[in-house]
């Protein structure tokens, strides 16, 4: 194992301890966009299940924006190859945030739906926690963004409970 992985092992579950993000039966949704940061989040909680004294379920879900990259092929493939039990969702939501009668935010609101689609999802499959790939460059970025565009000083919490924002019914 290199230093950097035993690193990343360490930090996580300094994280996953201190702020009590995990308990036994658990059933975790990992939200997987397909970068480095949700896939080692993915691999991290599924190889920790072996080594701690709590067990917990992770379920990884991709939700494809319908850009046509084809993710939610090559995430289905990746989850399948990896044994991860896995959901993909495939939206068409993209292009219509990104369309001509949306350009003052775009980026905004295909966020926004992604991660409607990320609650109801994991309503569905029984998930009772969102685990999320953040780090600290999301955070000083999601403050920056709700200073800007929100005209308020805040930014995400390693630890957020549901609320009806989240459910978005």
């Amino acid at each position: 194992m290199n230093h950097v992985t035993k690193e990343m092992k360490r930090l996580m579950g300094k994280a996953l301890h201190s702020r009590d993000m995990i308990q036994d039966g658990d059933h975790v949704m990992v939200a997987v966009s397909g970068g480095k940061d949700s896939l080692s989040l993915l691999w991290l909680l599924r190889e920790r299940l072996g080594r701690v004294p709590i067990q917990y379920k992770i379920t990884a879900v991709h939700v494809d924006p319908g850009f046509g990259a084809d993710s939610a092929g090559r995430m289905e493939e990746f989850f399948s190859a990896h044994g991860f039990e896995s959901r993909v969702v495939r939206g068409g939501f993209g292009p219509l945030a990104h369309g001509p009668e949306n350009r003052e935010n775009p980026c905004f609101l295909c966020s926004r739906i992604r991660r409607k689609v990320l609650f109801e999802t994991a309503r569905e499959l029984g998930c009772n926690k969102i685990a999320f790939g953040h780090h600290k460059d999301d955070v000083i970025e999601t403050f920056f963004l709700n200073i800007f565009y929100g005209a308020s000083v805040s930014t995400m919490n390693p630890v957020q409970e549901s609320s009806a924002e989240n459910s978005m019914s």
